[in-house]
């Protein structure tokens, strides 16, 4: 029950995100008329067939749901009473960002599609109407999750409510799939002088031709080695700030619009930047790569140093945090000590399921807490291979949920049921203040 909540909270979620498409390109016309009208705006049945038609396209599994109609209208009933509240109330959105999320949307948007000219067709209009929707149709998510947070903040379950919860819905609560938390040491193959001579040389060539006015996305497609942007000029998109390499996102942020940087060096090679547009904590970039040549790296001489770091931390010189921080370059886990964070959740403790190959089958043959695993080469699908160990800090068998042993998850879920309850009442109370009028789908 809780999960199908969750589901249609992301398709909601997902019908504010999607423009309207033409219901005629994708099967039979049928004739317009209001199945809804909230305050003064209304819902059309055009309108609700093409949140149908993508809530279907992107959750195949709700395609034999024939109650779907009706479930996508009360969402376009709800997010409309909010919005309305929403916009009665002034909430403010935050104008910075909104340009870098919208171009963020329009990204995956267009990766839908084999082209710009098939992506105008199936919306049956130009690329800058989509985007200007687009962007009304982001302010207005932002402007409903504003005034939501603001209706959620404060509110707290405290341990006898959490207890109640766990008594009322014993039978039904999950069961805690089998957990680990794990730390690693990571490190990537040093680069032989000749590989780092010969990366450096093209780069200089490449940078020689920029400065006699070559274009750079004809240059990016002919020279870089970085085959996921190369074949579109070196377009990387637009990025949040801390998601790429600190050297390459310092001089990134440095350049001025339309600029292009000098050679930066990361652990995947040299790079050339072109800085396309630049928000506060946003940017447009492309770039050039010229990798190092990996197959003469000094791969044992890397397993080495792994070899002697596990052995100084099991001879008691140093614990396994401390060599983390010291020696390992996944900066993201070093600052924590080597711990490996759930990217869903930041928790420490993850299922095994989520694990994968070939860290599950690492992690699955150390048994007890503390035992750290011997050196393993990993091939990366991005930025090459590198060497780790990993440290088992603590295996927890599967369960039930447990208020003793799980009582964060508890109050997890015992707050998450408080918040649908107030939410639930809070547009029970929008609906007597905004008309709202539903006819049969």
């Amino acid at each position: 029950m809780k999960s199908m909540k969750k589901r249609m909270t992301a398709v909601c979620t997902l019908c504010m995100l999607f423009l309207t498409a033409h219901v005629g390109s994708a099967g039979a016309q049928t004739v317009d008329r209001i199945v809804a009208v909230v305050g003064n705006e209304v819902i059309l049945r055009s309108e609700l067939d093409e949140r149908v038609l993508m809530t279907r396209l992107q959750y195949p599994e709700l395609k034999a749901d024939k109650n779907l109609p009706e479930k996508v209208l009360n969402s376009l009933i709800d997010q409309k009473v909010i919005l309305s509240k929403a916009k009665i109330d002034s909430t403010g959105v935050d104008e910075a960002s909104l340009d870098g999320l919208v171009a963020e949307r329009m990204k995956v948007l267009a990766s839908r599609f084999s082209s710009r000219e098939e992506m105008e067709s199936r919306f049956g209009k130009s690329t800058l109407l989509i985007r200007k929707e687009l962007r009304q149709e982001v302010k207005n998510q932002q402007l409903v999750e504003t005034l939501r947070r603001k209706k959620m903040t404060g509110i707290t379950v405290s341990n006898e409510e959490a207890l109640a919860f766990y008594q009322a819905n014993k039978s039904r609560l999950p069961v805690i799939a089998e957990g680990v938390s794990v730390s690693q040491i990571l490190r990537y193959p040093g680069i032989t002088p000749e590989s780092r001579a010969a990366a450096k040389a093209m780069i200089e060539k490449v940078q020689a031709e920029l400065r006699g006015g070559a274009d750079f996305a004809e240059l990016a497609k002919k020279y870089s080695q970085d085959q996921g942007s190369a074949p579109i000029g070196g377009d990387l998109g637009y990025v949040q700030k801390g998601e790429l390499i600190q050297s390459f996102e310092d001089a990134a942020f440095a350049l001025k619009e339309g600029r292009i940087s000098d050679i930066v060096e990361t652990r995947y090679g040299f790079h050339i930047i072109q800085l396309l547009n630049k928000e506060v904590n946003t940017l447009h970039v492309r770039h050039i790569l010229i990798g190092f040549d990996r197959s003469r790296s000094d791969d044992e001489g890397t397993a080495a140093t792994l070899r002697t770091i596990k052995a100084d931390v099991l001879a008691g010189k140093a614990s396994f945090a401390d060599m983390a921080v010291k020696y390992s370059e996944d900066p993201v886990s070093a600052k924590n000590g080597g711990a490996v964070l759930s990217s869903s959740s930041s928790k420490s403790v993850f299922p095994v399921s989520s694990l994968r190959s070939p860290l599950k089958e690492i992690i699955g043959r150390l048994k007890k807490s503390g035992e750290i695993s011997d050196p393993v080469k990993i091939d990366a699908p991005q930025g090459g291979s590198f060497y780790a160990i990993f440290r088992l800090n603590e295996k927890i068998p599967a369960h039930q949920l447990d208020p003793r042993q799980d009582y964060a998850l508890l109050e997890e879920l015992a707050l998450d049921n408080k918040r649908q309850r107030v939410y639930e009442a809070w547009m029970q109370q929008l609906r007597k203040e905004v008309r709202v009028r539903k006819s049969d789908v």
